[in-house]
């Protein structure tokens, strides 16, 4: 029996991952996701009590649930010093230990991410001389670095530099084998070049991170802070939440079921109505003004994005089993404005008598057809990252990133056809559905997005997107 063991719990909508380190009965939870009852669920059938959460720093992408498993343990929270943590908590230093078992967990002061960041250290002690764990938190990832904006003191170069010192300073220096386990995988806002990969070590980063094959700190910082995507507005609230604690998951009432009467008055008085069917279901027929976002892709973090955290939402899904996920989905970033859901979905609005709107679909090839009959007509929009777009592109498509449309939709003509794509189609879809929802009549979706589209292509695309 392994006298240290680590378990890990990957929330894929978040791109995140936590981790509960257990020996002799005892546990340590590093960066826990919202609801919480995965890991007293583990600890019920693994035999262990919670004693120890560990935040590696304040998160800005989701609500941490290290306030709600505190008060349901009893356990101490750890973070690093200077957080400003209105919470109880220990504030750790560089060198500060947590014994437990076999266990110890050794803390590195590594800002730069955040200027509260710290990694931590596990070494099993009934195996001297065992190759070491390391928890980099968003410090270092599988494939990147973290992000350096998350600061209202410090620019993103200083930031950069910063964590240039945290890396080649600290977490370089230990032994090449030590396995490294990040809080985020691919997909996350907290970088740009994750690998899927859960673990890695620390050589095999040496030899090919990009970040860290930087010749100089100067070359890193460029690096990190030219083309940077921005930040995502609703961050800065992640992050308050998270230094103040956030109430239980739990004490989310369940929905109300509204009548399509209720939606329509709520929808007057400024309320969203959110989609989180299949991409085809809402494009063939759904609730006028709706906002499509798939359950599933990164739902929560989008809807985040493009709503913020504060508009009243109403969920249309397939399902009451889907409507307290979608609920709980946006719990997790801190959405909880949800005055209900459309009570018999899509149907429940027919039988009220209400009418429906749908987005035509356009394949790649009727979409060659249409650009060779009117290509004076035809606006080709790219919602796809401006980093994406580097490696090549529809030419003639004009890039608007998803997370700014909303505010730069009206530089569109609304006398041409607007086709909208993405790399294979989720992003476009509720890219559609918010060029509706701002007025735009004639618009369709690319089936398949631009992956679907290079595939037909000969000879491949070029990078001649137009910035927007």
């Amino acid at each position: 029996m392994e006298s240290v063991r680590i378990e890990r719990f990957y929330l894929g909508c978040l791109a995140h991952a936590s981790y509960a380190v257990v020996s002799e009965g005892v546990a340590a939870i590093i960066d826990p996701q919202r609801d919480v009852d995965l890991y007293l669920d583990a600890a019920q059938a693994g035999g262990f009590r919670i004693e120890h959460i560990i935040e590696t720093h304040l998160h800005a992408d989701f609500v941490s649930g290290h306030h709600e498993l505190a008060e349901r343990t009893g356990a101490k929270i750890y973070l690093g010093a200077g957080s400003g943590a209105t919470f109880a908590h220990t504030a750790v230093h560089e060198g500060d230990e947590i014994r437990f078992g076999q266990c110890r967990l050794s803390f590195l002061e590594t800002p730069g991410h955040t200027l509260e960041g710290v990694c931590v250290i596990l070494d099993d002690l009934s195996r001297p001389g065992s190759a070491r764990a390391v928890f980099t938190g968003d410090t270092l990832f599988v494939g990147d670095v973290g992000r350096p904006d998350l600061s209202a003191t410090h620019t993103p170069q200083e930031l950069a530099a910063i964590l240039y010192s945290s890396l080649h300073d600290k977490l370089l220096k230990l032994p090449e084998e030590t396995v490294i386990y990040p809080a985020h995988g691919a997909g996350s806002l907290c970088g740009r070049q994750m690998s899927s990969e859960s673990s890695s070590t620390i050589g095999q980063q040496k030899r090919t991170n990009y970040a860290l094959l930087a010749p100089t700190r100067e070359e890193f910082v460029r690096l990190l802070t030219d083309n940077m995507p921005d930040r995502p507005e609703y961050f800065a609230r992640e992050v308050d939440l998270n230094r103040r604690g956030a109430g239980s998951i739990a004490e989310l009432a369940p929905l109300a079921e509204l009548t399509a009467g209720d939606v329509l008055r709520l929808q007057a008085q400024g309320a969203v109505v959110v989609d989180t069917r299949p991409a085809m279901e809402f494009a063939v027929a759904h609730v006028p003004g709706s906002v499509h976002i798939a359950l599933t892709g990164q739902y929560a973090s989008w809807a985040a994005r493009v709503l913020g955290l504060d508009t009243e939402l109403i969920i249309v899904s397939e399902d009451r089993e889907h409507v307290r996920e979608s609920q709980i989905r946006l719990a997790r970033v801190g959405i909880e404005n949800v005055a209900g859901y459309l009570g018999g979905g899509v149907a429940g609005w027919i039988r009220g008598g209400m009418t429906l709107e749908y987005i035509p679909q356009v394949t790649v090839q009727d979409f060659a057809e249409l650009r060779r009959l009117d290509p004076a007509h035809i606006t080709v929009l790219d919602v796809r990252e401006p980093g994406e777009v580097e490696t090549g592109a529809i030419p003639g498509s004009v890039n608007i990133p998803l997370g700014h449309l909303v505010e730069r939709a009206q530089s569109l003509p609304h006398d041409h056809l607007i086709v909208v794509h993405c790399k294979g189609g989720y992003r476009s879809s509720i890219a559609s559905s918010l060029l509706r929802r701002a007025g735009f009549e004639d618009i369709a979706n690319l089936t398949g997005g631009y992956d679907a589209w290079k595939a037909q292509e000969p000879g491949g695309a070029a990078p001649v997107c137009q910035s927007s």
